[in-house]
């Protein structure tokens, strides 16, 4: 189980950049620097068969491979505790449905793989993609099955969030459920079980906003009670991507902060391109409120040719999410990498509730009373439940302020709906709608013929 949650742990960019960088956030002007090669078909969303990203699939399947060896084995070995065994095929399904909920999304139908490979018979390499549904049976027998196998244990594994746990599988249901329900014609008996999977969430007093927004992700401040799950980094043991999200010191050297500060080492990163809202982009929305929405500040720094703040002086906005740790006068990207947690709960909710015709604005109010602090004005800030597209766009607006950086971005809009993606990003507009898929490479398919290539796209 370490092992499969090391692997998982391999796989973060992928999945960060998977349900992030082709939304609203990145693309257009930007005057630090360009992102980095690969990953500017996905930002500008010109995606096509000869530039097709993640080749064989994004290597899902090598975990997948371990994850079904799990699957099979465990109940097979001997434990002094059932409850221990039962953990770890609760885990064990749990990580399976969220890569098979990662590629659904991604490729649409792929192949339906749920035995581990323990021997080559070249007659069955050719495997051809399931059905779209048949996906999605897939994943929601195996939150079944995991939730089952968890039974009402609520802990966490040797007291660490960073392990998949009965939370992570329903918080994952619930993610799953709305999607069914909208994207799958699952409707409102859909949206209830997502909502009846967050209510053994919301609530549960294993978890909780945290008082100070920034305090949630500070490396001193890991494993804290926002935390659902969370991929772990350590010196000397891995490090996370984030850095891509900030910036080089030769890149910023000159510019000045909001303070009108001139930067000085403290950003000073290795790498040579990143990831960074544009001003044609989200940055008016995301400092709309600055300063008395803390979350602007804490997410992300904006850059000024000059001091003064002056909007035309804007160049960029780099991450200060995820800002590591300095050792040795080295700044090392060590921050965990949080997947699911609390904040991310309430935005579900809201979701839930306002699909079936109930009120969000609880949960929405819940977020920014956290995020103004003692700024909280009610006559201004309260929100006041309305049409449930107006509640749409005022969960997706929370959303893109609260979990920026986090790789939510692109999922809540392709989870609201088709028509969501295209108001929201000037990349993609109605006709595009089989780019909502990544195509496969001519090479996956030169090597097993059985395979199709993703509706729209020609070979």
């Amino acid at each position: 189980m370490v092992g499969l949650h090391a692997t998982m742990r391999e796989r973060h960019m992928e999945f960060h950049h998977m349900g992030e960088l082709r939304s609203d956030l990145y693309g257009g002007s930007n005057g630090l620097e360009r992102e980095p090669d690969e990953s500017i078909p996905l930002i500008y969303n010109d995606i096509r068969t000869d530039n097709a990203p993640y080749e064989n699939w994004a290597s899902f399947y090598s975990d997948l491979h371990r994850i079904n060896d799990a699957i099979k084995n465990i109940p097979c070995i001997d434990f002094a505790s059932k409850n221990e065994k039962n953990y770890l095929i609760g885990q064990a399904y749990g990580m399976r449905a969220y890569y098979y909920y990662t590629m659904l999304r991604t490729w649409g139908g792929v192949p339906i793989i749920t035995e581990p490979t323990e021997s080559v018979d070249f007659s069955n390499l050719k495997k051809p993609r399931g059905t779209k549904q048949e996906v999605m049976d897939l994943i929601k027998s195996d939150l079944k099955a995991s939730l089952e196998a968890f039974g009402d244990n609520e802990s966490f594994q040797n007291g660490s969030r960073r392990r998949w746990s009965r939370a992570a599988t329903l918080m994952l249901k619930a993610d799953v459920y709305i999607w069914s329900g909208t994207h799958h014609q699952g409707g409102a008996a859909d949206y209830q079980e997502a909502k009846a999977a967050l209510g053994k969430i919301v609530g549960n007093s294993n978890f909780g906003l945290l008082s100070d927004f920034s305090s949630v992700f500070k490396y001193n401040n890991k494993n804290n009670k926002e935390i659902i799950f969370a991929f772990h980094f350590e010196s000397d043991q891995a490090t996370n991507g984030m850095g891509r999200f900030q910036a080089k010191q030769a890149h910023i050297s000159g510019y000045y902060d909001y303070n009108g500060v001139k930067f000085g080492t403290t950003l000073a990163l290795t790498g040579s391109s990143g990831y960074h809202p544009s001003e044609d982009a989200n940055l008016g929305v995301l400092f709309e409120d600055y300063p008395l929405d803390k979350r602007a500040d804490a997410t992300w720094i904006r850059v000024y040719k000059a001091p003064g703040h002056n909007a035309s002086d804007l160049v960029a906005a780099v991450g200060n999410k995820f800002m590591g740790n300095v050792v040795g006068g080295l700044r090392v990207m060590v921050d965990d990498k949080p997947v699911y947690r609390y904040a991310y709960a309430l935005l579900l909710l809201a979701e839930a509730k306002n699909l079936l015709g109930e009120d969000p604005s609880n949960e929405i109010n819940l977020l920014r009373k956290r995020a103004y602090g003692a700024n909280f004005n009610p006559s201004i800030h309260t929100y006041v439940n309305q049409s449930k597209h107006l509640n749409t766009e005022a969960i997706l607006k929370e959303g893109l302020k609260e979990m920026g950086m986090e790789g939510f971005r692109w999922w809540d809009l392709r989870r609201a709906g088709d028509a969501y993606v295209f108001e929201h990003n000037k990349y993609l507009n109605p006709g595009d709608e089989y780019k909502l898929l990544l195509p496969i490479t001519r090479e996956m398919i030169g090597r097993n013929p059985a395979l199709e290539q993703t509706p729209g796209y020609t070979n």
